[in-house]
C-alpha cells in the first residue's frame, strides 16, 4: 500500500497504490471525488485517486510517499462508503524502507554478477532479495526497500524474479536513496555495525556520517 501526495506537481490529490498492474490494461470508474483504477481483465483494484483531499484530511505535507495515521485511514474509508464504493483500504502501518541485516549471501547460479541474499528486516521477517551490487556480503547492515516502497525518484518496489529466482525488495545504494555526496562507484550503502535492524531508514538518515 503506497500513499503519495504532491500538491505542487499534481494538485490536491491523494494517490493510493494498492497493487502492481504488471503492465496489464487498466480502466477506471469515478464516484464523487474518488476514482478507482482497476485491471480490465479481472477487475482487481490497483489504485485510488482522492481529489480535493485537503477538505477531509487537512493540509498534507508531502512530495511523494507519505504515511497516514489510523484516523486518516478511517476518514478515507468513510469517503469510500459515502459514495457507495464497497471496498475499503487497509494498511499494516509498517515502514517500507528499513535497516536490514544480510544473514546469508551466495552467488546466483545463473548469473556472474547477481547474488541471492536472505536479509532480515523489521519484525524479524527475512526476505529473499536478489542483489547486483559488487560489494554485497553476509554480515552487513544495509538499507532495504521492501515491496510497496516508493523510492525518492518516485519508482515503486514490487516482488520480482531475476533469472529464475524470486526477489522481495531491493538493497539500496546511497545514490538510489538520493543521499548527498553519494559515491559514484556502484555498490550498496553499508551502514555502521551498531545500526539497529528494523528501524525506519528516515529515522537514521540525518545521523549518517559515513557512506561506504
Amino acid at each position: 500500500m503506497i500513499f503519495s501526495y504532491n500538491k505542487e506537481a499534481v494538485g490536491d490529490i491523494l494517490m493510493v497504490v494498492t497493487a502492481n498492474a504488471q503492465d496489464k490494461a487498466v480502466d477506471s470508474e469515478s464516484k464523487g471525488a474518488i476514482t478507482r483504477i482497476f485491471i480490465q481483465e479481472d477487475g482487481t483494484t490497483v489504485g485510488w485517486n482522492f481529489f480535493d483531499i485537503s477538505r477531509t484530511l487537512g493540509n498534507l505535507d508531502g512530495r511523494g510517499q507519505i504515511f497516514l495515521t489510523k484516523e486518516q485511514l478511517e476518514l478515507l474509508n468513510r469517503l469510500l462508503t459515502e459514495v457507495s464504493f464497497k471496498e475499503t483500504i487497509e494498511d499494516d502501518g509498517r515502514p517500507k524502507i528499513v535497516v536490514g541485516f544480510v544473514k546469508e549471501c551466495h552467488k546466483h547460479e545463473d548469473s556472474d554478477h547477481l547474488s541471492v541474499t536472505q536479509t532480515e528486516v523489521d519484525g524479524g521477517e527475512v526476505l529473499q532479495i536478489v542483489c547486483g551490487a559488487p560489494n554485497i556480503q553476509a554480515g552487513q547492515k544495509v538499507v532495504v526497500a521492501k515491496p510497496e516502497a516508493m523510492m525518492p525518484d518516485g519508482s515503486m518496489i514490487w516482488p520480482g524474479n531475476l533469472r529464475g529466482v524470486d526477489s522481495f525488495g531491493m538493497i539500496c545504494s546511497a545514490k538510489e536513496l538520493q543521499l548527498p555526496d553519494a559515491p559514484r562507484e556502484k555498490g550498496i550503502l553499508v551502514l555502521p555495525e551498531e545500526t539497529e535492524v528494523g528501524i525506519s531508514f528516515p529515522q537514521i538518515k540525518k545521523s549518517l556520517s559515513i557512506l561506504s
